[in-house]
């Protein structure tokens, strides 16, 4: 395992969690400390404490004038920095883009419900290696998109936007790998007014998808493995 066995989860909103990804550690015996994301919580960190970092989603935008999500980015920087393994999900991708020097703006439409993603090259020889095909279905959540910063390479897409990437110690996963049905049916609630804004009903997410989140679990357990990994050289 780690040097600690302690893994920090940054959420910018309780109802968006580690999902599988939280049960794959504890199940591996990690700890996992979970914050929400304040500018005075965040300060008061001390990253090497921690074996990786995760940062999740939120229905915010990296642009909104929020002063933890300044926070979240010198965040970022710093675990690079201290060569932490780091993973940010959908929001919290969009935050490792822009605080290695990409830039977040609005896509030119919603990606929200189940959809293709196609492995890169680099991806299958990276986060993505375990997993046997190059085209998988996922979970998305999103209307922004970025540009990435030098350097960085990209590990999947869709056919609108980078939906993976490395840079570094960091990885960013623009869609969601860690969702189980009542975590999307909770989305639904929640988000039920941008739903209506999309034309879209939380049944097509839900109603005879089993197969769906089942091939979903075996993916992101397959993430987590190569993830780990980081955590244990």
């Amino acid at each position: 395992m780690g040097r600690t066995n302690q893994i920090l989860c940054i959420k910018n909103i309780e109802i968006e969690t580690l999902g599988s990804f939280g049960d794959f550690f504890l199940s591996d015996g990690f700890k996992i400390f979970d914050l929400l994301a304040s500018k005075k919580t965040i300060q008061s960190l001390n990253l090497k404490q921690y074996d990786a970092v995760l940062i999740l989603g939120g229905p915010m935008s990296v642009n909104d004038n929020y002063d933890y999500l300044v926070e979240e980015k010198k965040l970022v920087r710093s675990s690079i920095n201290y060569e932490i393994p780091l993973l940010g999900i959908c929001l919290g991708s969009q935050l490792i883009a822009s605080a290695c020097g990409g830039s977040v703006y609005k896509g030119t439409r919603k990606e929200i419900g189940w959809g293709q993603v196609n492995i890169t090259a680099c991806g299958t020889k990276s986060i993505f290696r375990n997993i046997l095909e190059n085209k998988i279905r996922v979970f998305n959540w999103h209307g922004d998109t970025f540009t990435l910063p030098e350097g960085a390479q990209v590990l999947a897409r869709s056919d609108l936007y980078i939906q993976a990437f490395s840079f570094k110690s960091a990885y960013g996963i623009q869609f969601h790998l860690e969702v189980d049905k009542q975590m999307v049916r909770d989305w639904s609630i929640a988000y039920q007014a941008e739903l209506l804004n999309e034309n879209l009903s939380k049944e097509s997410f839900l109603i005879d998808q089993d197969k769906k989140f089942s091939d979903l679990l075996r993916i992101s357990k397959n993430t987590y493995d190569y993830f780990k990994g980081l955590i244990e050289k």
